[in-house]
């Protein structure tokens, strides 16, 4: 059965690999699975065909067969409990490795997102500049906390899996701020997710629609 799953026609970001299916073709470049991707618009994202996959109108979302799926966590963990190459194959170390995919989701991504929405969607709001400090600070303490916890190592726990695939994932949305670059093993860590080659033919696919966009619409969606 074909896999398909749904990426923004024109993504906010223009190509540059913060958009949520990146991490759903990464994971699928990993385990060596093909697929398909349908190109969705924000006004497509609302309508009912869209909806009855993904309830809240977003993206990606996962069709094979009568599956469909929503949600890039829960998207990435069923690839990876589907195919080799994602979890360990030691019963503890999966679990360990399911662990980081739930942190990086709900610990770290949280806050970098409060930052994104304080930046762009209330950015014209009289507390933004007070409240940016704050946002900022709690960041940079996950950051501190998952830096002395990486230690000199290149991954989490071991060997690259599906937690450091969502990890390194939601750790790029701080690149455009500079935050990461405080934090040099971080800064390292995700470097070293950037240049495994299944992420490098991910972002390549995803570059690719942009750049499409980019020359039918004249210029990358602004946010």
């Amino acid at each position: 059965m074909t896999i398909t799953i749904t990426a923004f026609e024109r993504s906010p970001d223009g190509g540059k690999g913060l958009a949520r299916d990146t991490r759903v073709r990464w994971a699928l470049e990993e385990v060596g699975q093909p697929y398909d991707v349908r190109l969705v618009s924000f006004q497509a994202m609302k309508e009912p065909a869209h909806l009855a996959i993904h309830p809240f109108g977003q993206i990606p979302t996962y069709e094979e067969g009568d599956l469909r799926l929503f949600e890039s966590g829960a998207i990435v963990f069923h690839i990876a409990e589907c195919h080799a190459g994602l979890l360990p194959d030691d019963a503890d170390a999966r679990a360990r490795a399911i662990t980081w995919m739930f942190a990086a989701l709900n610990t770290v991504e949280a806050p970098i997102l409060e930052l994104v929405i304080a930046k762009f969607v209330e950015g014209d709001k009289p507390w933004t500049q007070e409240r940016l400090p704050l946002v900022a600070e709690r960041i940079r303490t996950r950051l501190r906390q998952l830096s002395a916890r990486l230690g000199d190592a290149d991954w989490l726990d071991g060997a690259f899996s599906a937690g450091d695939l969502m990890m390194v994932s939601v750790l790029l949305r701080l690149k455009p701020s500079g935050m990461l670059a405080e934090f040099p093993s971080l800064a390292a860590y995700v470097a070293r997710g950037e240049a495994r080659p299944a992420y490098q033919r991910a972002y390549a696919a995803q570059a690719a629609v942009a750049a499409r966009a980019e020359k039918v619409n004249g210029g990358p969606r602004q946010t």
